[in-house]
């Protein structure tokens, strides 16, 4: 990760080490990293020094993993999502929030500039009552993407487009508009790979503050596009394209634009993204067990995007 490069070179922190089930795996992390590996996990729980682990580990090994990390103390950044199901990311952050140990999630979109400002905009009440929002990750994962074992399975992954490649973006709209109260739906899986996960989905949302709005989220447009949100309120509108964004007002005027037009990981590369929102997460983490605070993307603030995801699939399942 380019974050915890950053932020090793700033003194900020320090690799402890690292382990994996794989020998294959720790000879890769001891080569990258020049930190020591553990062949087994409580041997690296036990290695002075060590605050914070970061969990990169497949969904349905979450659980597990933070609960041996969670029994010896240690706070925990979970990569996403938080879980294979509601119910245990909700076990999850259960167990943390019992022991007083700090947990986050890696929902690093919520950290992008343009996001932050969108954010800061909307409570301040810039945009208005929020009237209709939408969602679209017009995504593209190719033939070698999914050539990894297991990738776009429900035992690997717990999930296809929603869970694995649309969290971020879901996650940011609900971070911005608050939680839905309802969602009809609709998902198929295509016949262009070879997994029993849906790679195509859209659906209707009605948020507990009133206002309605709609999902697009696949991973079958070629060659791959940026991710959006788009927000529209009694007072103006914000149209939030990957780090992007552009605030519109009322006296019909050029928008007001932050941002630019970096990447998004929406292409065949996953990887092509700016780190510097990790590097904040991370950053933000490490504050928050500074300070004894809870972190902002919190394993519990990451819970309702799960049962989102779970809703529209759900629905989707009812309808066949």
């Amino acid at each position: 990760m380019l974050a915890l490069r950053d932020l090793e070179a700033s003194g900020r922190a320090a690799v402890i080490g690292g382990h994996a089930p794989s020998a294959a795996r720790r000879e890769a992390f001891a080569a990258r990293w020049g930190a020591k590996v553990f062949a087994e996990q409580a041997a690296l729980l036990a290695a002075p020094g060590l605050d914070l682990v970061l969990v990169l580990a497949p969904p349905g090994a979450h659980l597990p993993v933070a609960q041996e990390c969670i029994a010896a103390g240690k706070h925990l950044i979970v990569e996403k999502p938080l879980e294979l199901t509601v119910a245990r990311g909700e076990a999850l952050v259960a167990l943390a929030e019992a022991a007083g140990v700090r947990c986050g999630v890696c929902l690093q979109h919520r950290f992008r500039p343009a996001s932050l400002r969108l954010k800061e905009a909307m409570l301040a009440g810039a945009l208005g009552q929020p009237l209709s929002a939408s969602a679209s990750i017009r995504w593209w994962r190719d033939d070698a993407y999914f050539a990894q074992p297991g990738r776009g399975s429900m035992a690997r992954d717990g999930g296809g487009v929603l869970l694995t490649q649309a969290i971020h973006t879901l996650d940011l709209l609900l971070h911005l508009m608050g939680p839905v109260r309802d969602a009809a739906g609709f998902a198929l899986t295509s016949p262009l790979r070879a997994i029993d996960t849906e790679d195509v989905v859209a659906a209707a949302l009605r948020f507990e503050n009133g206002a309605i709005g709609v999902l697009d989220a696949t991973s079958v447009a070629r060659p791959g596009f940026a991710e959006r949100i788009e927000i529209a309120g009694t007072r103006s509108s914000a149209v939030l394209t990957a780090q992007r964004l552009e605030l519109h007002g009322i006296d019909g005027g050029a928008p007001a634009v932050f941002g630019d037009d970096g990447a998004g990981g929406g292409g065949a590369d996953p990887m092509a993204f700016d780190h510097g929102p990790h590097r904040a997460l991370i950053t933000e983490m490490l504050d928050a067990i500074e300070n004894g605070r809870a972190p902002s993307c919190s394993a519990r603030s990451a819970l309702p995007v799960q049962r989102l995801i779970e809703a529209v699939l759900a629905d989707a399942g009812r309808r066949g």
